[in-house]
């Protein structure tokens, strides 16, 4: 049995659903939404590659390391982006949240706010995470500043770590939650999301 087994979570007019070829369409106009993929420390696919991205989510869920979901609007099933645990380790109890992307009209609004509530809480309390963890670009000021909101601690920078799209190496700063951390991470994360919006 796999640690993430296949599942829906639903809050908020937001759904996760486990992404499937079903989604290209959907993930394809999501990124064109702003041109996301022209931003050189995301991981969105460009339009021609959106089918393989999904094959790739794929084959990573079936190794066991990955479990990709499509971020849908409920009301309509409009695809608003793409999330997912990776790096599984079900010895550690453990996972990070990351692959995360979504259309420039869902930026800055309760969509991602609302995702990062669905993951915590199932990873944490149905899951039984030990840690949950992220990593990002050291130049991806804007994915810092959204994984510190949550409560997220920072464990450090691993130095030329991966490559980019451009071929450039970028460093990695990597943050981790342990569980004794989620009940007032959550409460912060409930509190934004009823805090009327101006």
């Amino acid at each position: 049995m796999a640690f993430v087994e296949p599942i829906t979570l639903s809050a908020r007019g937001i759904g996760l659903v486990p992404l499937n070829l079903d989604h290209e369409a959907g993930l394809r106009a999501a990124a064109a939404d702003g041109a996301l993929w022209n931003i050189r420390v995301t991981s969105v696919p460009e339009p021609d590659n959106t089918r393989q991205y999904i094959v790739d989510a794929l084959a990573m869920r079936e190794a066991g390391n990955r479990f990709a979901f499509a971020v849908v609007e409920t009301a309509t099933g409009q695809v608003l982006g793409c999330t997912s645990y990776h790096d599984i380790v079900p010895a550690l109890k453990r996972v990070e949240i990351g692959w995360t992307w979504y259309g420039k009209s869902s930026q800055r609004t309760h969509v991602n706010t609302t995702c990062k509530l669905l993951l915590l809480t199932h990873a944490f309390e149905t899951l039984g995470c030990h840690v949950v963890g992220w990593r990002t670009d050291n130049y991806n000021f804007a994915s810092q500043a959204a994984i510190e909101r949550l409560g997220a601690k920072k464990d450090g920078v691993i130095r030329g770590h991966a490559l980019r799209r451009d071929g450039t190496i970028r460093d990695t700063v990597m943050y981790s939650m342990r569980s004794g951390e989620w009940p007032e991470a959550k409460a912060q994360l409930l509190y934004l999301l009823d805090k009327p919006r101006a």
